[in-house]
């Protein structure tokens, strides 16, 4: 049976933001925002998702300390899990994995404790996003962005409202849909909509997610590296399995684009800000989390990306229209219905990877 994980600090958010928006936000905190000392190294290498940033904060941040910033993407967690455990060459300063992964890093040995002293904005946070099961104390990472999982889907090609995860297999959208190629998130939904928990350590329910999968093979076209929201876009596809914010940047670009969180319920995450265990420029990586958790800087994070801001002083700099959607920041009834992934061990681990091998190979043939 499905069973809540991790969510009881979320039921709390939402009223914490209006509650916030209803004051004044606290002074940012600037005294860590002094230009670095001669013996910090003048470039900050930053790996994180695609359009996951507004690229005038990096250029402001660049021109306000006097640094050259490098800044590359990555398509998923395991990528990155992948990378930072085999790639030599892996040299970045700061990361943004989601909240079961910074677990598993943390448990790995691939993360570096922050030294709080140069995040005196670490104060502006939410309560609800302080000492987190995947992070006690918020020891090795900031909270960057939040949301939710669920489908953008175009309702002039559908002709219809979506409700439902089994919607993307419905025959009439065959070949028209695209999932992420993310094992645990899009094995997870399969499994809520089969009514498993999304974190099930069962054996048989992983394979029997998988399955699913692969019989519906020529339903999917593609097993999107976090691009569906472009393919839905292009029309390349009518219904995508998609990260909440990248919908909403191309609502914009097209009025019939939809975002919903289907009534089986769905993922509901936090992307943090992380240092790797043997980053070579530790205390700038530190400078930029402060910069990010400055009210306004934090806010305009939130406005270009369209995700929820953990930053409670940046609430009254938001848009008002995102703050009061429903489906950026959902109510407490639809919050029930929201489960966090959570690291499992390493067996389990292996069982997702080796069922996502063979949805992937199942859907190559």
């Amino acid at each position: 049976m499905k069973h809540p994980i991790l969510k009881i600090a979320f039921l709390i958010l939402f009223g914490s933001v209006l509650f916030a928006a209803c004051t004044t936000a606290s002074e940012a905190t600037t005294e860590a925002t002094t230009e670095p000392s001669s013996e910090t190294e003048n470039v900050l290498r930053i790996y994180n998702w695609d359009t996951y940033i507004d690229p005038t904060i990096l250029e402001d941040f660049e021109e306000a300390f006097g640094v050259t910033i490098e800044y590359e993407t990555f398509d998923n967690n395991e990528e990155l899990f992948e990378e930072m455990q085999n790639d030599e060459s892996f040299n970045y300063d700061l990361i943004v994995p989601t909240d079961y992964m910074v677990e598993i890093l943390r448990q790995e040995g691939l993360l570096t404790p922050l030294t709080k002293d140069n995040i005196p904005n670490f104060d502006n946070l939410d309560a609800a996003f302080i000492d987190p099961g995947y992070d006690f104390g918020n020891r090795h990472c900031v909270p960057y962005q939040w949301g939710t999982m669920g489908i953008g889907y175009n309702i002039e090609a559908t002709g219809r409202e979506i409700h439902s995860w089994l919607d993307l297999f419905d025959p009439e959208f065959a070949g028209r849909v695209a999932l992420l190629d993310d094992a645990r998130s899009t094995l997870a939904v399969i499994l809520l909509s089969l009514n498993y928990s999304p974190n099930t350590t069962n054996a048989d329910e992983i394979m029997e997610a998988a399955n699913f999968l692969k019989e519906h093979a020529d339903q999917i076209a593609a097993y999107a590296p976090d691009t569906g929201q472009d393919m839905l876009l292009a029309g390349e596809v009518d219904l995508t399995f998609e990260w909440s914010g990248d919908i909403f940047q191309i609502m914009e670009e097209n009025p019939n684009i939809r975002y919903v969180i289907p009534d089986e319920g769905s993922i509901i995450w936090t992307d943090n800000m992380c240092i790797p265990e043997d980053a070579s420029n530790k205390e700038l990586a530190e400078r930029f989390m402060n910069y990010i958790l400055e009210p306004e800087v934090g806010a305009t994070l939130s406005n270009f990306v369209r995700y929820g801001s953990p930053n409670q002083a940046s609430v009254p700099f938001l848009n008002e229209e995102d703050v009061n959607n429903p489906a950026l920041y959902p109510t407490e009834t639809v919050r029930e219905q929201l489960f966090f992934l959570t690291s499992t061990n390493v067996e389990t681990d292996q069982l997702y990877v080796d069922a996502w091998d063979e949805v992937l190979a199942s859907h190559s043939q």
